[in-house]
């Protein structure tokens, strides 16, 4: 098949069978990528970093550089309208009908089951990236006493307990948390605090 309309048709059928957003996407980004072979667990890892600070949607961004690296210029076009067609369409039928359909127990009991999966899927996703940034190389009783022996390590864990701490309870602006963020990678970079 080929591979620009592949690109579509895998990020179409993301775009129409994925509830939650972006980050419920990612289980599904990551199976497909890793099937197809186009990128690895690692390179997605880092993508989804520089998704997650720059502008505009994630899903499409990381749908934007998938289709890129696999088919260039046109295969980000194909992978991101592929994306988005489907929930575009869905939301224009929803809108017309959801008013009318909104106090129905079937249409409640789906939203509500609907956004249990969201929360599954969203943690799930944490778990994963979380463990690919922590045990890079996998996870053993080896491993993790000499990442426990690395600046990387505690260095993720210093940033991630800091910044959700601004973000929870200081209430600062999220890109003002990514732009420190990425100031510390870059100073604990220099100074070899990290190895990166």
């Amino acid at each position: 098949m080929n591979t620009l309309l592949l690109l579509f048709l895998e990020f179409f059928k993301m775009g129409a069978l994925t509830f939650g957003g972006g980050y419920a996407m990612i289980p599904f980004i990551e199976e497909t990528v890793l099937r197809h072979g186009w990128i690895s667990t690692s390179e997605l890892v880092n993508f989804i970093a520089v998704s997650e600070s720059t502008p505009g949607a994630f899903a499409v961004n990381i749908a934007t550089y998938v289709g890129s690296e696999v088919g260039g210029f046109l295969g980000s076009i194909c992978a991101t309208v592929g994306l988005v067609l489907p929930p575009f369409v869905i939301i224009l039928i929803i809108a017309k009908c959801y008013e009318r359909f909104k106090e129905s127990i079937i249409v409640r009991g789906v939203m509500l089951g609907l956004k249990s999966t969201v929360v599954g899927l969203i943690g799930a996703t944490v778990l994963k990236v979380g463990y690919e940034v922590l045990f890079p190389r996998g996870f053993s009783f080896e491993s993790f006493g000499a990442e426990l022996g690395t600046g990387n390590f505690w260095f993720i864990i210093v940033v991630f307990a800091v910044m959700l701490f601004l973000l929870l309870y200081k209430k600062l602006n999220p890109i003002l948390v990514i732009v420190l963020s990425a100031g510390a990678g870059i100073v604990a970079g220099y100074t070899g605090i990290i190895s990166v």
